[in-house]
Parts: C-alpha cells; structure tokens; sequence
C-alpha cells in the first residue's frame, strides 16, 4: 500500500530535482526589489535588505511535481504571503494574482489560493539559504498546489480582477534538458494538477 501522503501516479525522493525553464538568472540583490501592486490601497516595493527585515515563519510541507516526483517533510523558511497582502490592502475587486519573476516569467493564482497561511516568499530551505537552482534569493512557496505555481526567483504580485494573460517571454523555446513541466501550456498543467487531486476547484 502506497504513502497516503503521496498522490496516484507520483514517484517518492529523496531528492530535490532540479527543474526549471531556460538558465538560471544573476540576481544583484542591491537592485533586487519586491513589488506588490494593482488591486492594492497601498501599493508597495521593497528592497532586498527591506525585505530581509520582515517578520519569517516556518512551514513543514511535502512538495509535488507535474513531473511526477514528490518529497516529503520540506521545511521552508520565509516572509508569510498574507502579511504581504495585508500590508498591501486587498481592494474587494481583487480575485487573481499574477506572481511575476525574474526574465519575465509569470504565473497567475487565484487569490483564493494565494491567501492562505502557509503560503511563503521562502528564503530558506532545510535551514539554509535558497540555492540558485531552486530559486534563490526567493521563491514563492505554495504547498497546496502542485510545485509549478511555486515560481521561483519571484519578484512581486500584480492583484487583480481577473485572470491576465501569461507573459510569452515566458514561453520561448527551452533548452533540451528544460524541465518537462515547461514543455506544456499553462492550462495543461492545471489540468494535469486538476486530475491528480491538488489542484484548487476554483483555478
């Protein structure tokens, strides 16, 4: 009998794959910025070292890949998302978020999804800092949802009324050893989620 922990069809590691689309981008932390804008009262961007001061919290979650790999028992470290929003100040029109990241990558979220407590801008993971790899200096962390939407090297949140269209910058052509999960659109893997049991019914 399979780990209940573990959904149908995914792969058990102890491992932390790799995966991610196009090359990894050089960050200079003294320009770095965190933005978090439209359907806000109080729109905000904060600095890197702005941004290290704020309050952390930990959170001990299982991640799984479209890939079909899971891992369990992460601990991540990182600024709370609601804390973030609530600095910001939701406007009632807000239902979406498009999370933007460095070389123009984007992904959007339902706000449902993206205001819930265990939800982090991680800095650490297993007490260590981010590698470049998975996303340093700072990733989204969504655990609920499969770990696509967990854009790495984020640089804000864009709130509002409804879904927007996902930067095609973000969809050039991958080298051959991309991640598999990024040979797909955006809607085929919200299916493939959908259909695995993590997903939100309200994406």
């Amino acid at each position: 009998m399979g780990n209940p922990r573990v959904p149908p069809g995914q792969i058990q590691t102890t491992k932390w794959p790799v995966l991610h689309y196009g090359d990894v981008p050089t960050v200079d932390t003294a320009k770095w910025t965190f933005t978090v804008g439209g359907l806000v009262e109080r729109p905000f961007s904060l600095s890197y070292e702005a941004f290290l001061a704020l309050p952390r919290k930990r959170v001990v979650c299982d991640i799984h890949c479209v890939t079909t790999w899971s891992r369990l028992d992460n601990t991540f470290e990182g600024v709370p998302v609601q804390a973030l929003l609530e600095r910001a100040g939701l406007k009632p029109a807000a239902r979406y978020c498009l999370v933007v990241a460095e070389q123009g990558f984007t992904t959007n979220l339902p706000l449902a999804d993206l205001n819930r407590p265990d939800n982090l801008i991680a800095l650490h993971w297993a007490g260590e800092d981010l590698t470049p790899e998975h996303g340093w200096p700072a990733r989204l962390l969504v655990p609920h949802l499969y770990f696509w939407k967990s854009a790495k090297w984020v640089r804000g949140f864009e709130l509002s009324h409804a879904r927007r269209s996902v930067d095609r910058r973000a969809l050039r052509r991958p080298r051959p050893d991309a991640a598999r999960d990024q040979q797909v659109s955006e809607r085929q893997q919200e299916a493939r989620s959908r259909e695995l049991g993590v997903w939100s019914q309200g994406a």
